[in-house]
């Protein structure tokens, strides 16, 4: 097997330790021409749809990539912000703050924080790299998705996992599966949640919607559901309301497959024919707002709701960049990080040079 070429190495450089946080992806640009290809690189993974890869490949690529990118770059063009899509802009914004908030914590660490989308760019081969000629040898995976699915951290793993299997001298690798019951995380959502409502008073339903699965990856053994439900009752818990004040339902079916319920439009929609005053929409299993949460619930899903005679609908934005949520994920962070911050003194990276000098040592 050939491997990819290592950097040149210097004895005495200090090794660094690397954050990674991972999304699931963007397209370039709210354009046809830039959505294909991320539509292609996405419903290609077989994590994604579980369709046999031949039957498949004719439906995607037949039908699939000549209807679909035009009317999802106009649905990307109604949600993109000056700087670029909202996913990649809020993922930039959290890796910046984390970055300040773990200097803050570890001073004069040799660490180093990135981020990398498992479809489009940045990719994950393209930072891996970077982080190889930073001379990273740890390095913490962190995919931002709170609830652990196959099709969304699992993927990135594959990915991950694929590309070392390239490198030669490989680094010491760690990965957070999953923090849909982490202290702060449920903490920072619950107050990002109050703080909507002492702004905007409160709602006679708060609906909180995941992203949704196919029914058959519940039956198969993927913990996902699970997981959204226990996220559900523990930030219900924390705000203090009542069972009936509250719901849990997932959104974003595709094809004809029966996908995990209650479905959100289907909840909206019953809210509204119910004539509800007014309903709140929040979404946690997202740590960024996108384009699941800015068209299709905030725009779709009040739609619905309005249609069917609802009256008020508020969509809450996600977490992005409140300082809560910085600072629980620098915690997360940090204990996952316990051992392997100790910090090399000077004279020991000499010592070591001069050791390795002394045994005929190029550098």
């Amino acid at each position: 097997m050939s491997y990819l070429a290592e950097p040149t190495y210097t004895h005495g450089i200090p090794e660094k330790c690397a954050v990674l946080l991972l999304n699931l992806g963007t397209p370039d640009a709210p354009t046809a021409q830039a959505v294909k290809p991320y539509l292609r690189e996405f419903l290609s993974d077989q994590r994604v749809v579980e369709i046999p890869k031949l039957v498949w490949w004719f439906i995607l690529n037949g039908i699939i990539l000549n209807t679909r990118p035009k009317k999802s770059a106009a649905k990307y063009a109604s949600i993109w912000m000056p700087e670029g899509s909202p996913l990649k802009v809020h993922t930039e914004r959290q890796t910046s703050l984390l970055k300040d908030y773990l200097g803050e914590r570890m001073q004069d660490m040799p660490l180093v924080v990135d981020y990398a989308m498992r479809y489009g760019n940045p990719s994950i081969p393209s930072v891996l790299n970077k982080l190889k000629a930073q001379n990273c040898q740890r390095i913490l995976i962190v995919p931002m998705y709170p609830q652990y699915a196959a099709s969304a951290t699992g993927t990135a793993w594959d990915v991950i996992f694929s590309e070392l299997t390239k490198q030669r001298n490989m680094p010491a690798l760690r990965t957070i599966k999953h923090f849909h019951d982490n202290t702060g995380y449920i903490a920072a959502t619950a107050q990002n949640i109050r703080d909507y409502w002492t702004l905007h008073g409160r709602p006679d339903k708060l609906v909180m919607s995941f992203h949704g699965l196919p029914r058959y990856s519940l039956e198969k053994g993927d913990p996902y559901h699970c997981e959204c439900l226990k996220s559900g009752r523990l930030i219900a818990e924390a705000l203090q309301l009542k069972t009936e004040q509250y719901a849990v339902c997932f959104q974003s079916r595709f094809g004809r497959a029966e996908w995990i319920q209650p479905y959100t439009t289907t909840i909206l929609k019953e809210l509204g024919t119910k004539k509800t005053k007014r309903v709140d929409v929040v979404c946690p299993g997202f740590v960024a707002d996108c384009l699941e949460t800015l068209e299709e619930i905030a725009m779709e899903g009040k739609e619905d709701f309005k249609h069917a005679g609802g009256g008020e609908y508020h969509y809450i934005p996600c977490l992005n960049e409140r300082p809560g949520w910085i600072h629980a994920l620098t915690d997360l962070v940090l204990d996952n990080l316990h051992g392997w911050l100790d910090k090399p003194q000077a004279a020991q990276l000499e010592q070591s040079r001069l050791r390795a000098l002394a045994m005929s040592a190029e550098r």
